[in-house]
């Protein structure tokens, strides 16, 4: 990298730091800080949560991939995330918008109390927050290993620098800044993206490339699956990214509920679909293309996209790039620590320690700034000391793909009027029994067993789908309270307000 590049670079983060500072006067209580007031945007909303949604880990891992395999990598990944949130823009967005503007909701997992009770969510809340530290660890160090790559700078360095400065903007503004820096990133690493298209179609003589280069390389590159991602696996994928860009990745559902009403809501998720079922292919198609220039990479496919980069782009078009790798990473690390804390303070402390029901709309906020710190810097300093750097790819599929599932199912079905039968019981079956079903094939898979990548995706999602419903049918557990509140999410008609606390209390 030149010095034009590291100016490029510095003058981004001093953007998101400066966007930081300035969504700071917007927020004046936690309802602010985790759901914007419901006053964001569609279109921001739909951005942010496009954003939210994808990190560097698409030009390490994903990137691999499309070097390696070729077009596989877009039909069981984006193909799957855009027609997923285009059925959840009619079934959960509106609804997890009205779960604020009705009832209060600053969390996504706040309404489980009411909708289950409370041990099915503090069971949600635990096992979802563990989860999330790890899967957080492994995106630092997928954007730690694209700096190191480009500019020669340490892996753990490349934590901290990104890390701090996600951590500044996150801290000071809230939901806010981050819907607002996905905005700048969305722009940043949209011109990133095209720049790196543009200087590819170049090299081959222009846009005739994208259909073209599948001549020149290995038949099975045009496969739209191939080993080890087979049709069931990518049906269970398909499933589990259905309910994880729908809410069951808890901080799209904050994008949901930060819009103006259900609406606008389905709005933004459309707005998203499209997104993900158009912008991965100006991503994926340089790397596609990427064993044409940059050969001999097999054995290294993860940093391909730098390879690539370093041949294709002019001074100062790398840093663009870099900071592209940025936008990604910083818009899921930053969304994920704004949910985490508002499970964090909404759901899990005021019921290990009295005195958060007790705290003033100030202290409530010092306390949400204070949480996401500690999250961002935990999720760091796990991603320093562990070496997550040659496995980036097996944590988001084995670890967290595989236990989302189980995590989703109780939370994303149980906003639907179909599972009205459904209580705490088959939630909290389902959870467990998926959890556990994943922990004996992650396990079995470390000590040497053979367990194929579909059945370690598939069996957790599968067991768990079974035990909401088969326990749901066998003890149906319907209240006239679970009705209603099921009933008030079905349309933005206005009700009766309810306030901050009213599903909590209903508990």
């Amino acid at each position: 990298m030149g010095t034009l590049d590291w100016v490029v670079v510095a003058g981004y983060f001093f953007v998101m730091v400066a966007i930081g500072w300035w969504s700071r006067g917007r927020i004046a209580n936690v309802v602010d800080f985790f759901t914007a007031g419901g006053k964001m945007p569609w279109w921001l909303s739909g951005i942010s949560h496009h954003m939210s949604g994808y990190s560097a880990v698409m030009f390490v891992a994903f990137a691999s991939e499309a070097y390696r395999l070729g077009l596989t990598v877009y039909v069981w990944w984006a193909l799957t995330i855009g027609i997923g949130i285009g059925i959840g823009a009619f079934l959960f967005a509106a609804r997890w918008n009205r779960l604020r503007s009705k009832h209060g909701v600053a969390s996504p997992l706040e309404y489980l109390a009411r909708r289950y009770n409370v041990p099915a969510q503090q069971l949600m809340a635990w096992s979802g927050s563990l989860l999330k530290v790890v899967d957080i660890a492994a995106k630092w160090s997928a954007v730690a290993i694209l700096l190191r790559g480009f500019a020669g700078v340490p892996i753990a360095w490349g934590i901290l620098i990104v890390g701090v400065v996600t951590m500044i903007y996150s801290v000071l503004g809230g939901l806010w800044a981050d819907a607002l820096t996905d905005f700048g990133q969305f722009i940043i690493q949209g011109a990133a993206g095209i720049v790196m298209f543009v200087a590819v179609a170049a090299h081959f003589g222009g846009i005739q490339f994208m259909w073209e280069i599948w001549d020149k390389l290995p038949a099975a590159n045009s496969e739209p699956l191939r080993e080890p991602y087979t049709a069931t696996f990518f049906m269970a994928l398909f499933v589990i990214k259905t309910l994880e860009y729908n809410g069951g990745m808890w901080n799209l559902a904050q994008r949901y509920m930060a819009a103006p009403s259900g609406r606008e809501a389905k709005r933004s998720a459309i707005l998203s679909s499209v997104l993900w079922l158009v912008w991965p292919l100006v991503l994926f198609f340089p790397m596609w293309a990427a064993p044409l220039i940059v050969p001999d990479l097999a054995a290294r496919a993860g940093d391909a996209y730098i390879e690539l980069g370093k041949v294709m782009l002019p001074a100062g078009m790398i840093g663009l790039v870099l900071a592209g790798f940025f936008s990604h990473t910083m818009a899921m690390v930053s969304s994920d620590a704004n949910v985490i804390t508002a499970v964090i303070t909404r759901d899990i402390l005021p019921r290990i320690w009295k005195g958060a029901k007790r705290m003033t709309g100030a202290a409530q906020l010092k306390l949400a700034r204070a949480t996401t710190f500690s999250f961002i810097g935990l999720s760091m300093l796990m991603a320093v000391s562990l070496d997550t750097t040659d496995g980036v790819l097996k944590v988001v599929v084995d670890l967290v793909a595989a236990t989302m599932g189980p995590i989703a199912v109780p939370l994303m079905l149980g906003m639907l009027p179909w599972f009205r039968r459904m209580g705490p019981s088959s939630a909290i079956s389902s959870t467990l029994g998926g959890l556990g079903v994943w922990a004996v094939l992650y396990i079995s898979q470390q000590m040497g067993t053979t367990v194929a990548k579909e059945a370690l995706v598939a069996y957790p999602l599968l067991t768990s789908v079974v035990l909401f419903l088969v326990v749901g049918l066998v003890k149906p557990e319907r209240t006239t309270d679970r009705d209603e509140l099921i009933d008030s999410l079905n349309s933005d008609e206005a009700d009766k307000p309810t306030g901050p606390e009213t599903v909590a209390a209903k508990a």
